[in-house]
């Protein structure tokens, strides 16, 4: 995940305060974790896999 927020988010943008970086970390691990569908989990978010009671 570590490698996924360096492309797709720090490495397109430019922070000027580490206050808009904190926020956009957050908001994109919250669409990684509710909205993002990950292929491993059936096409599901992490919260919906979870959600349904199914483990990897």
């Amino acid at each position: 995940t570590n490698r996924l927020v360096k492309k797709e988010l720090i490495h397109r943008n430019v922070y000027t305060n580490v206050e808009q970086l904190r926020s956009d970390v957050n908001r994109y691990v919250w669409w990684y974790n509710h909205r993002r569908l990950h292929s491993t989990l059936g096409y599901l978010s992490p919260v919906e896999f979870t959600q349904q009671g199914k483990t990897l």
